[in-house]
């Protein structure tokens, strides 16, 4: 497999990383139409998990079968598919080195009323299944919180002991944060440099607001006249925030919305300095044709083509 330049240069920031997952690391990055380019678009389905199965596939039904993400992750030229347990187990063997996989360890459910989640795969499933990574979901806020730290640290521990990467999706909510403040500009930056500090390799977080959440921190932003009145400028401290852009950070798509909003979102990642986008929902409920014609798109915003 070459590397590119862009990819070495990444791959350095990693410093205590063994060559195993240093390998896994390139390999999602040197995947796809993006790969080499420093650029990632990953497509995750756990929706179904966290939504449940009609209100994940019903508006696409291909997308109860798992061959059809797997296949459709081939198709576009994506950087990696990440899924929980059962998705990967049942495109396993068909799809074995079509793409990078990241196996989800651990998932949440709209029964339940804690802001908690369930471990639900392992570092020895993901090394069976093939995979290049685990994820793993933290809830800055939650009652739970520490909870969730503690078992990412075991489970990175692991993972990186083998060779594995490791993907942390860093949402804050539950506790005293506000629906609003799960997206607060201050709390975006703030959960994305908490997984930076855990050992994630591939940080994942929602798109920032303008809107601030926690009063000291808004003192400092405006006393130190940070800006963030534009996406773009927003993008930019997430990155800056973890490690000064010495890790790969992800944005998600989040809910639905139509295409002119996508491509915007996704400009002004690329413009802000982000690693590219991680889009679900977005992808997967659109008719295959749309779905690929949509991510041919996005990967040409982040070849500058577009």
């Amino acid at each position: 497999m070459r590397v590119s330049q862009k990819v070495k240069k990444i791959l350095a920031g990693y410093e205590s990383d063994n060559p195993g997952t240093k390998g896994n690391l390139a390999r999602i990055l040197m995947h796809g139409k993006l790969g080499g380019t420093g650029k990632l678009v990953i497509l995750p389905v756990d929706q179904g998990f966290e939504h449940g199965p009609a209100r994940s596939f019903a508006p696409n039904p291909a997308g109860y079968d798992p061959h059809y993400h797997f296949q459709l992750a081939v198709d576009a030229g994506l950087s990696a598919y990440a899924a929980p347990l059962g998705m990967i187990e049942a495109g396993a063997d068909s799809f074995a080195g079509a793409i990078p996989t990241i196996l989800k360890c651990n998932s949440a459910n709209s029964l339940a009323t804690e802001k908690d989640q369930a471990v639900t795969g392992s570092v020895d499933d993901a090394l069976r299944l093939g995979c290049s990574a685990i994820g793993f979901t933290i809830y800055p806020g939650s009652e739970y919180q520490f909870e969730l730290m503690e078992e990412i640290r075991e489970l990175s521990e692991e993972a990186k002991s083998v060779g594995l990467a490791v993907v942390v999706w860093s949402y804050p909510r539950g506790g005293t944060v506000t629906k609003e403040g799960e997206t607060a500009m201050d709390v975006c930056a703030y959960a994305a440099h908490m997984a930076a500090l855990m050992g994630a390799h591939i940080i994942k977080v929602k798109p920032p607001t303008d809107a601030m959440f926690l009063d000291q921190a808004k003192k400092v932003y405006d006393a130190q006249s940070i800006p963030v009145s534009m996406l773009t400028q927003r993008i930019e401290h997430v990155v800056q925030s973890c490690f000064n852009g010495k890790r790969i950070v992800v944005f998600s798509g989040g809910e639905a919305k139509d295409l002119d909003g996508i491509y915007k979102e996704v400009t002004a990642i690329r413009d802000g300095g982000g690693n590219g986008s991680i889009i679900g929902r977005n992808t997967f409920q659109r008719p295959k044709e749309e779905a690929l014609a949509m991510l041919d798109h996005i990967i040409k915003i982040y070849q500058n083509k577009a």
